[in-house]
């Protein structure tokens, strides 16, 4: 296996733990508290994290990690949540499916990353591969909800190409970078949490090995590789690896819940795994990252020394 194999590999290894999350949360905890579960999601893994490492941000990544926390964790789940209670389940994950197609662009503006025909019919075959899956007929729209979904999918995009642009201080891991932004995410959530759903339910042991399972498999570790992968590959490459969740999402449920899955589905899970795997290819970064002068948003010499190195691992030359 080459080294950008592995590390797609593991970077794959989120969003199919994010795929999880469904069977978990109806199996395994309290009915009608999806704000308090993205508090328990966050904060305990972020807190855990920042005792392990032992590492605070230092200057600019204090408001950094805030920006970043906000839009990958704080008001990414939020508004998840919000779709997912306004529309139903199928609708949701296509409107959240277009995630990809907001990176491109983007990339394109933030990154230089100029998209290339192959990624942008990935992206969108990645989407109609979600709506085979997941669609089922008479499915209502609402424009709440519409909305609520497609700013998650901008905000999470948003989160991806920014993590992307601004890489790491010098000297801190992917892991403390990870604590930061779920801390910083999870305290963002804590009052709307408090404010919208009141104190926290009256929990079991089956419910704290839910939030046990979700704090730590599927929140601190699945986002140390997804931000360990947005170092390594491209921004369109890692977003591209998002369909994974829906298909693991109708796998799961077929298999432990007994959900129909037919061969419109079957196809669909097709048609998103290879857009998944087309989009591995990263696009053409040009020789010199685009800065605009003055801007907090302009990429440091250690950002650029790392992007040179993460296109050495891609297989990608400048």
């Amino acid at each position: 296996m080459s080294r950008k194999a592995a590390v797609v590999a593991l970077t794959a290894l989120a969003p199919i733990s994010w795929g999880s999350t469904f069977f978990v949360t109806t199996e395994f905890l309290p009915p009608d508290r999806p704000l308090f579960t993205g508090l328990m999601r966050a904060l305990p893994a972020g807190l855990l994290l920042l005792t392990l490492t032992r590492t605070l941000p230092k200057g600019a990544w204090w408001w950094k990690s805030a920006v970043l926390g906000a839009l990958n964790i704080g008001a990414f789940f939020p508004l998840l949540f919000l779709a997912a209670y306004r529309l139903p389940g199928g609708v949701a994950a296509v409107v959240g499916s277009v995630g990809p197609l907001f990176v491109v662009g983007l990339a394109t503006l933030l990154l230089g990353e100029r998209p290339s025909v192959k990624s942008l019919v990935a992206a969108v075959a990645a989407a109609f591969g979600v709506s085979l899956v997941v669609l089922k007929a008479g499915a209502a729209l609402d424009l709440v909800g519409v909305a609520a979904g497609l700013l998650s999918a901008l905000s999470m995009s948003a989160g991806v190409v920014l993590t992307k642009r601004w890489g790491r201080p010098e000297g801190v891991g992917a892991l403390a970078l990870t604590g930061w932004q779920l801390t910083a995410g999870g305290l963002i959530i804590l009052p709307v949490a408090f404010l919208i759903e009141g104190a926290p339910p009256a929990l079991t042991g089956t419910h704290l090995a839910g939030y046990a399972y979700l704090a730590f498999g599927n929140t601190a570790v699945s986002y140390f590789l997804w931000f360990r992968g947005i170092e390594r590959l491209s921004a369109s490459s890692v977003t591209l690896l998002g369909p994974l969740s829906p298909i693991t999402a109708a796998i799961i449920g077929w298999a432990a819940l007994g959900q129909a899955l037919g061969p419109v589905q079957v196809l669909g899970m097709a048609i998103a795994f290879g857009a998944t795997l087309a989009g591995q290819t990263g696009p053409r970064t040009p020789k010199k990252a685009a800065r605009v002068s003055g801007s907090p948003f302009s990429t440091t010499e250690q950002n650029r020394q790392e992007v040179s190195m993460d296109l050495e691992v891609s297989g990608v030359r400048r």
